[in-house]
């Protein structure tokens, strides 16, 4: 009897099916009527779904012992062995360890520096000056990588460098600072936020320009002065867009830039420059190991994403804007 109330009670009434008929009706209207705008998105939906989201049928070779005659499907299934090989390596303590220190120090560094640049810049009074630093700021992310490194072994060069010259006049000793393991972290971190500080400035000045200027007017009137300003007005109207990219950093803690770190990588500074993804690639593109390489990477992956929703459900019970 109690079992015939029960799927009598999850059945809809009568009275429920007009309208959800009714709100599935509606909806279909709606879009119709922004048909224009759905067009629109679908391009990106197909972007996303070819070339995110279909390329993840390969993840299950992480799983696999894959080898390109059985193809994905044929291939033996290996479970968690892979994981546990990696985890179990002599490398693993070294490699996850160098990409926890670059991605540490570059969100240490390299974040709040835009914050403070955009904060800088938009207290500039005169436009055409205002206009000349952004560019001379954000310039530097549209140099190629190959080429940022290669600068930064022209100016560091042992010889011939401007930085060791620099050095010699001053009375010191040339230092190799490409070869040298204690080297490559600053170099790697210093060298990112010349290269990315700017562009990344941009996204903050754009909030900064959504504040009501009659905040900062009433401000004056007071006599606050600029730092007050900013303290209290510029920084708490920016505190959203500043804690949902501090998620976002967040969830790509480790995607530590692999092209940078695999140009400025030598033999003689290997115990430091060897990362999650160089590692990746020297295994599963120099040596075979597909599926090897493949479990490394959705290790590298899990904890992304782990971080990413711990960090944004801390930001939710802070009551602080969040990604979802």
């Amino acid at each position: 009897m109690s079992r015939t109330i029960t799927a009598r009670s999850r059945r809809p009434s009568a009275a429920a099916l007009p309208q959800r008929r009714i709100s599935f009706s509606l909806r279909l209207k709606r879009i119709l009527r922004a048909w224009q705008l759905y067009v629109l998105l679908l391009p990106s939906l197909a972007y996303i779904a070819i070339f995110k989201y279909w390329p993840m049928y390969g993840v299950q070779i992480a799983f696999k012992n894959y080898n390109p005659v059985d193809g994905f499907t044929d291939s033996p299934w290996v479970g968690l062995q892979h994981f546990i090989r990696f985890v179990n390596s002599y490398q693993f303590g070294q490699v996850v360890g160098n990409t926890l220190w670059i991605a540490i120090l570059g969100l240490l560094v390299a974040f709040p520096i835009p914050i403070i640049l955009a904060l800088l810049v938009n207290q500039l009074q005169s436009e055409r000056f205002k206009k000349f630093t952004q560019t001379v700021l954000y310039s530097p992310a549209f140099i190629s990588t190959v080429v940022v490194v290669g600068i930064m072994f022209v100016l560091l060069s042992p010889r011939s460098g401007l930085v060791n010259n620099a050095i010699q006049l001053a009375g010191g000793e040339p230092v190799f600072f490409m070869g040298s393991a204690e080297w490559f972290r600053p170099i790697y971190v210093i060298s990112d936020v010349w290269q990315n500080a700017g562009f990344s400035m941009i996204v903050y000045l754009a909030a900064l320009a959504g504040i009501d200027p009659a905040l900062h007017d009433a401000a004056k009137v007071d006599g606050a002065s600029k730092l007050q300003r900013i303290r209290h007005i510029d920084l708490p109207g920016i505190m959203p867009v500043i804690t949902v990219l501090f998620i976002l950093a967040i969830g790509n803690l480790l995607n530590v830039g692999f092209e940078k770190a695999l140009l400025m990588q030598t033999p003689l500074n290997l115990s430091t420059s060897e990362i999650i993804q160089t590692y990746v690639y020297h295994a599963g593109l120099q040596q075979a190991q597909f599926s090897y390489s493949a479990a490394i990477g959705l290790f590298n992956s899990v904890l992304n994403l782990a971080l990413l929703l711990f960090f944004n459900t801390v930001a939710r019970r802070a009551n602080q804007a969040t990604l979802w």
